[in-house]
C-alpha cells in the first residue's frame, strides 16, 4: 500500500474544517443576507473557538482549509488556528463556485489566492480543498502548475488516498475514457462525512438529518475502515458555524471518545498524510476482509 503509517498506528483519520465564515453565504450561496452573514461571525467568534478547544483537550492537530476572505475579514480567528499548530489549506478567495468559472478566472482566483496566503500567514498552503466539493475539467492541471501537493476535493476512493483522473471523453455507448492520473495526491471527502449538508438549518434543506443518525453513520464508516482497511485514511469535512452549534459540538465530542478509545488511530494534518505516500508501489484498492481486531463494541 502506498501509504505508510507511522509504527503502531492501524488508521488515520483527519478532521479537516471547512473555515468559511462568511465567505460560503457570499460565494457559494449568492447572498448578502445579514441573517446569514451573522451565522458566519457566529462560525468565527464562537464556533472556531469552541472547536479549537475540543482539539486540544483530545490531543488532536487538523488541516483548517480557510478561503482568504476569512483570513483577511477574521484575522484574529484565524491567527488562533495557526498558534494551536494546525494546518492551513487554500479553500478559494470568497469561496467561488468552482463549476462556473472559466479557466482564467480559476487560473486567476488560485494564482490570487496563493499570493494572499503568502502576504497574510507568511506561507504558500501545500493543498488545497474546492468550495463546495465541485471542481472543473481545468483544476487538476491548474493546482499542477501552481505545485500544490494535495486536493481534498473529489470522492473517488473512501479510505485510500489516490492520484485522481479526469473523465477526459464522455461517452454514454461506449464508455467513458480518463485522462492521465494526476501529480497531485487526492485525499477523498464525502458529503457522508460531512456536517453542513446534514445538520446546517437553512430553508429548502430537505437533507436535514437528527445527530443520532449523523453519529451512527460517521461511527460506522470509521467502524469499517478500522476493522477493513488497516493502513487507510479517511477525511471529515467540518464546519465551524455547523459543528460549533451546542448540540452538534456534544455529538462530536461523543464521536471522539469513540475514535480515541482505540490507541492505534493516527490523527494527522493532511500535509502530514501527504509525507507518509510512496508512490513507488502500485495503486490498489483498500483491503476488504476483516482481520481480528479488538472487538468495536468492547
Amino acid at each position: 500500500m502506498p501509504l505508510h503509517l507511522p509504527e503502531g498506528k492501524r488508521l488515520a483519520v483527519s478532521l479537516s474544517p471547512d473555515f468559511d465564515a462568511q465567505s460560503v453565504w457570499l460565494g457559494t450561496f449568492r447572498s448578502t443576507s445579514q441573517s446569514l452573514l451573522s451565522r458566519g461571525e457566529f462560525g468565527a467568534l464562537v464556533g472556531a473557538p469552541r472547536l479549537l478547544d475540543v482539539f486540544q483537550r483530545y490531543g488532536i492537530t487538523t488541516t483548517w482549509c480557510v478561503p482568504t476572505h476569512t483570513i483577511q475579514t477574521f484575522p484574529a480567528a484565524v491567527d488562533a488556528v495557526l498558534e494551536s499548530g494546525h494546518e492551513i489549506g487554500a479553500h478559494g478567495v470568497y469561496h467561488e463556485y468552482v463549476p462556473a468559472l472559466e479557466r482564467d478566472e480559476e487560473r486567476r482566483l488560485l494564482e490570487l489566492q496563493i499570493k494572499q496566503h503568502e502576504k497574510l500567514l507568511g506561507k504558500r498552503p501545500r493543498g488545497y480543498r474546492s468550495p463546495a466539493l465541485d471542481v472543473t475539467d481545468n483544476t487538476l492541471e491548474l493546482l499542477e502548475e501552481f505545485e500544490f501537493d494535495w486536493d481534498s476535493s473529489l470522492m473517488g476512493r473512501d479510505v485510500q488516498p489516490y492520484r485522481p483522473r479526469i473523465v477526459v471523453e464522455v461517452n454514454q455507448e461506449h464508455g467513458n475514457k480518463f485522462g492521465p492520473e494526476s501529480k497531485v495526491l487526492e485525499f477523498p471527502v464525502s458529503w457522508f462525512l460531512d456536517d453542513f449538508p446534514e445538520l446546517e438549518s437553512f430553508k429548502g434543506n430537505a437533507l436535514m438529518q437528527s445527530n443520532e443518525t449523523v453519529l451512527s453513520r460517521w461511527k460506522d464508516s470509521f467502524d469499517f475502515a478500522y476493522e477493513r482497511c488497516p493502513g487507510g485514511a479517511l477525511t471529515w469535512t467540518l464546519h465551524p458555524q455547523t459543528i460549533g452549534r451546542a448540540h452538534n459540538l456534544l455529538m462530536l465530542e461523543e464521536f471522539l471518545d469513540h475514535l480515541t478509545s482505540f490507541e492505534d488511530v493516527w490523527f494527522p494534518t493532511l500535509t502530514e498524510l501527504f509525507n507518509c505516500w510512496h508512490d513507488s508501489e502500485p495503486l490498489t484498492p483498500a483491503a476488504t476482509t476483516a482481520v481480528p481486531v479488538r472487538s468495536l463494541k468492547d
